[in-house]
């Protein structure tokens, strides 16, 4: 059965409380990657039906800090499936619900394989991108899970097609 992006949505909710935060009041990082994969996980179990293990997190920066007290929401959904892995992209919002004021923190891709019983690969179903949004993420994302397997050695940087110029010189 084909599913559709929103079939994964999964938006989580954390408030960032003192064991959370680093010595300067900020969210750790460590922490944050934490809540992000649990986060990515549900959205592609939603997606496949079945348990998942992350297989690649991509680059992870911050733009704005999460403070001590502020709300943390993590909005996460599958933007393309390959065979048996998603690619899951989230958006990171911190918010002072006091002053009424919502910011974007960051914004990463995670990868995830999902996994019949006995622990093997599972095959995924197609996923169907609805809005133009939607469109342009699923299309991109064979770029970028291209880059990944380049940089994680399992791709020929000649066999990367369109990205072939980026890293092969005539």
């Amino acid at each position: 059965m084909n599913k559709h992006p929103n079939h994964s949505l999964n938006i989580m909710s954390e408030l960032v409380l003192p064991n959370d935060t680093n010595t300067l009041g900020n969210l750790m990082g460590g922490r944050l990657m934490h809540w992000m994969d649990i986060a990515a996980a549900i959205s592609a179990m939603k997606h496949c039906s079945c348990p998942v293990v992350t297989a690649s997190v991509d680059n992870v920066s911050f733009a704005n800090p999460i403070k001590l007290g502020n709300l943390l929401t993590i909005e996460s959904k599958v933007t393309r499936a390959f065979g048996s892995s998603m690619e899951v992209y989230l958006k990171v919002y911190g918010e002072d619900l006091h002053a009424q004021y919502k910011y974007l923190s960051n914004e990463a891709y995670l990868t995830f394989v999902a996994l019949d019983p006995n622990g093997r690969p599972r095959r995924v179903p197609e996923l169907i991108p609805q809005t133009e949004e939607e469109l342009k993420m699923h299309e991109a994302a064979l770029r970028r899970r291209q880059v990944r397997l380049i940089l994680g050695g399992k791709m020929k940087p000649e066999d990367a097609g369109e990205l072939k110029a980026l890293f092969v010189k005539d």
